[in-house]
């Protein structure tokens, strides 16, 4: 890095709102979100790192799908929802504030307390009752992840679960249910998130649904061959259907069988970049996946992502560009997913 541009980078950073589309919470519940502690995203970190915004997930791993365990499924998704909405207070001369609309992430920022995004992540958190998206949205969610690894009823998964009896496919991408579903988030204004699904639901997934869908926390294929990264044709599709692509900071998803310490901000904006000179401005951001896997040895934790934009503005990109990649497109698709609402 040029060391020369860091005092205008930070600045410009701190001014930006900075949006972290994918972040995990330790579940059962671990360290206070209002204690610098070892969390990688909490709320001095947050503060100290100038990220204004986070998508904070109620994630559910992926089990043998009976009643019994897709009940437990989404009692654990609602339980995880009601903790991340109960981020929302003041601690420690800290403001968090619950932010479910894309005017109250911006309001957030003018009004410098932290964004607190609620979401889900795996469909399998609602089994086949469709019944239940409209209780996550009650709650303030605003993206569901089709699926995590392994296939649900909503969907096939880019990693298959072995050890749960999947083949390769399924349902051939989306099954019916999944279908309906997509639906009904767009009823619900959910935004569709593909990330962890295989190509065939992605690509069902962006025909089925009438707003655009999101990749929250994907990387690069042709830089990282990946089962988890969107080769070039996704790319386009996320492009055509004016959706974005969140790239993220898992570092075997930005090298090949990387540990984190081999991962630099370099090589994290190559995947920008890529993404970037592919499908354009418009349709590429930043995330983290921290506290579920994703960071590198100069994106350890929220308190570092000011090195993302020194390194952002030592490439060239000027302050639109910045907004763009830190939160503007999402914030766009969100706002095009609430206006389709019904």
């Amino acid at each position: 890095m040029n060391d020369s541009l860091a005092p205008d980078a930070l600045a410009l950073h701190r001014g930006l709102v900075t949006l972290d589309t994918h972040i995990d919470i330790p579940w059962p519940p671990g360290p206070e979100p209002f204690q610098d502690g070892p969390r990688k995203v909490d709320m001095p970190k947050m503060r100290r790192g100038g990220l204004s915004a986070g998508c904070f997930v109620a994630y559910v791993p992926q089990a043998a799908r009976s009643p019994a365990g897709e009940d437990a499924a989404f009692a654990r998704a609602i339980a995880m929802l009601d903790h991340i909405n109960a981020m929302g207070r003041t601690e420690n001369n800290i403001t968090a504030r619950v932010a479910s609309s894309a005017g109250a992430i911006e309001a957030a920022k003018r009004d410098g307390v932290l964004a607190i995004v609620p979401c889900v992540e795996n469909g399998f958190a609602i089994g086949t009752d469709l019944s239940r998206l409209a209780e996550f949205r009650a709650r303030g969610a605003r993206y569901l992840t089709l699926t995590h690894n392994g296939h649900n009823a909503l969907a096939d998964s880019c990693n298959p679960r072995r050890d749960l009896g999947d083949r390769d496919s399924e349902h051939g991408g989306l099954s019916p249910i999944g279908v309906r579903a997509i639906a009904e988030l767009n009823l619900l204004g959910i935004m569709v998130d593909v990330a962890h699904t295989s190509r065939d639901t992605m690509m069902q997934a962006a025909e089925a649904s009438r707003t655009p869908i999101v990749s929250t926390h994907s990387c690069v294929s042709a830089l990282c061959d990946h089962s988890r990264n969107m080769t070039d044709w996704q790319l386009d599709i996320v492009r055509d259907v004016g959706g974005v692509i969140q790239i993220t900071a898992v570092s075997a998803f930005l090298k090949p069988n990387a540990k984190p310490e081999d991962v630099s901000t370099a090589d994290f904006a190559d995947h920008l970049d890529y993404a970037v000179k592919r499908i354009g401005i418009d349709h590429v951001g930043i995330s983290s996946d921290f506290d579920g896997g994703g960071w590198f040895k100069d994106w350890k934790d929220a308190g570092d992502c000011a090195n993302i934009t020194i390194e952002l503005a030592r490439r060239g990109y000027d302050r639109g560009a910045l907004e763009k990649l830190w939160g503007g497109n999402f914030i766009r698709v969100m706002r095009v997913v609430e206006e389709a609402a019904r």
